[in-house]
């Protein structure tokens, strides 16, 4: 080879690995941006909602995080999804998340006490955990909330208020509970017991799981234990199962009996004006949501959360975790112009749509 063609080939040689190198250097920008420690990574935060069963969580919560989060942090992006009632489905997806770079996660637990080992997973990849609304078992945060007991409270009293002189230590109400997987149901029970015990019996308590089909179901097997004219009153734990227990009231001539509920549904809002539900609470979301969004771009700051989160609360696993606790606010007919409409979660055609009509005019909802 002479020395002319020699140096084409080791000019040609020097072009390839310069080629290589950058392409090289290249690939390896990309897999930093998409995960793992890349700078992506590092601004975003995680959001994991339990079901889909519930409207909130997709229709109010999700939105009302991403947004809140957008206008702290410009540049942190949120990664989402929902567990669709499988805490092993949640799991994995806490573990999808620290595999991606997620720096801080906030979780509404499926299963409280099953989500312990996915937050000390967290913990121990240095990703912070937030408890949103059910307090996860395990190493969080920070935790926010409702304070639960006040909403069973709520709801127990608003039951009283609608038995009237009714209410007395011989009438008989059913009581339809949570799931136990979720921390919340116990505290909501308790607090309605608080209110309920020793002014009404309470002649049948399951758990409706949270699903409208199982309240159903419990509440047919209430009425064929206790017989339907001896039934005064229906305690609800939530909107969702008060939907699946109002169908079967109305089967039964059982329509106008009091029957509480929980979360402000659009559903259970028309049943008040209705008149086939009595009462819900009106947990705002938009607040809950924008608290957490706080935390989380606080954690993911390496800011201490503290200064928000100014309560205390323990978990089922013994963690002592800063809490942040807003205020439930229970709902008729006579504060729904004043609560859900006022806030902007319903317009009052919203409301009044269609069958609707003719009730929230005797209800003095007009549009």
């Amino acid at each position: 080879m002479n020395a002319k063609i020699r140096s084409v080939v080791i000019g040609a040689a020097a072009v390839s690995m310069a080629l290589s190198m950058a392409a090289c250097g290249k690939a390896g920008d990309d897999a930093k941006d998409e995960g793992g420690s890349g700078d992506k990574g590092g601004k975003s935060i995680g959001l994991l909602l339990p079901d889909t069963v519930t409207a909130r969580y997709e229709k109010f919560d999700k939105p009302y995080f991403e947004d809140k989060v957008t206008a702290l942090c410009s540049d942190c992006t949120v990664e989402y999804a929902n567990a669709g009632a499988d805490p092993n489905k949640q799991a994995q997806q806490v573990s999808d998340m620290i595999t991606k770079g997620v720096k801080v996660i906030v979780v509404s637990a499926q299963d409280s006490a099953a989500i312990k080992s996915s937050v000390e997973e967290a913990e121990s990849k240095g990703v912070k955990v937030i408890a949103y609304d059910r307090l996860a078992q395990g190493p969080v945060s920070a935790y926010v909330s409702f304070d639960n007991e006040k909403v069973g409270q709520l709801q127990g009293e608003a039951l009283l208020e609608g038995l009237g002189d009714k209410a007395t230590p011989k009438s008989k109400i059913v009581m339809i509970n949570g799931d136990d997987a979720d921390p919340n149901a116990a505290q909501f029970k308790k607090g309605a017991h608080g209110a309920l015990d020793g002014k009404v019996d309470i002649a049948y308590e399951q758990t409706g799981l949270w699903k409208d089909t199982v309240a159903a179901e419990k509440m047919s097997a209430a009425i064929t234990q206790l017989g339907k004219k001896n039934i005064t009153g229906v305690y609800s734990a939530n909107d969702g199962m008060a939907g699946g227990i109002a169908n079967v009231l109305k089967g039964e001539g059982l329509g106008d009996i009091p029957l509480t509920g929980q979360d402000a549904e659009l559903a259970a809002i028309q049943r008040i004006v209705a008149g086939t539900q009595y009462a819900t609470v009106y947990k705002a979301f938009k607040p809950q949501a924008e608290a957490a969004a706080e935390l989380a771009v606080k954690l993911l700051n390496g800011e201490d959360v503290k200064s928000l989160a100014t309560q205390e609360v323990t978990s089922g696993s013994g963690d002592k975790v800063p809490a942040q606790l807003l205020a439930p606010v229970s709902v008729t007919q006579k504060n729904i112009a004043d609560t859900v409409v006022k806030d902007g979660l319903y317009t009052v055609e919203e409301i009044c749509a269609g069958e609707f009509a003719k009730a929230c005019e005797k209800a003095g909802l007009s549009k």
